[in-house]
């Protein structure tokens, strides 16, 4: 059987999602007492976070590199970066690895196209939002992403690190956040990806007027298709 690599632990609270979506979508597909064979290698978020603080992304990368090396010489097959914003280092892990490593973005852009969506609001962290690494990767898909202004990134990266990272979900929140989406929509978005594997825990579909892309559970779905394909 293929076995799909984790490389989780930003936050645990996001691997937490990926491994019971896994789980969930290969019961549903398989039936009976079907899960999925992967393998887990959850960081401490604490070391991680400190080096996005300080802008040290190619001492983060090194360390995600590392811990991908692990995946591989424990046998995956190939390795899921549990995570948005570490798609920063992206390359980094993929030149350290011999197996493939399959890049949330293309993903959830793949889904983007088949719903017939080109402008796209995004929420996420800052760093997702305002550095490029992600935007510039859907333009290659041919999607426009909007994010919101200075006041509406702050809130967003806040809730994010400030609650969400925490287990905290609240209302209030998740008001602030429908509104920001609103403001997105009103600037021609045809839908909005959230970006962040913690913001599926605070919105749904339900929330917004839009069309909802959920990264996590595309780039899930998206690994299990590859591990069936393998």
């Amino acid at each position: 059987m293929t076995l799909i690599g984790l490389l989780g632990g930003m936050s645990w609270e996001s691997s937490a999602e990926y491994y019971r979506l896994l789980n969930e979508l290969t019961r549903d597909r398989d039936g009976g007492l079907h899960s999925a064979e992967c393998l887990l290698w959850s960081v401490d978020f604490a070391e991680i976070e400190a080096y996005q603080a300080r802008g040290e992304w190619e001492a983060a990368g090194e360390r995600l590199a590392a811990a991908a090396q692990g995946l591989e010489r424990a046998g995956a097959d190939f390795v899921v970066l549990c995570t948005n914003t570490m798609h920063q280092v992206a390359p980094a892990i993929e030149a350290a690895i011999d197996i493939p490593l399959l890049h949330l973005v293309d993903a959830t852009a793949d889904a983007l196209r088949a719903a017939g969506v080109s402008t796209v609001g995004l929420l996420g962290t800052r760093f997702t939002m305002e550095d490029g690494f992600y935007t510039d990767r859907m333009a290659e898909h041919g999607i426009t992403c909007l994010v919101p202004d200075q006041e509406g990134r702050d809130l967003v990266h806040r809730v994010i690190y400030d609650e969400l990272c925490l287990g905290v979900v609240r209302d209030e929140s998740r008001a602030a956040y429908v509104d920001v989406v609103a403001g997105l929509v009103r600037r021609g978005a045809e839908g909005v990806v959230l970006g962040c594997t913690e913001i599926e825990l605070l919105l749904s579909q339900d929330d917004v007027e839009v069309p909802a892309f959920l990264s996590t559970r595309l780039h899930v779905e998206a690994a299990l298709a590859r591990a069936r394909r393998t």
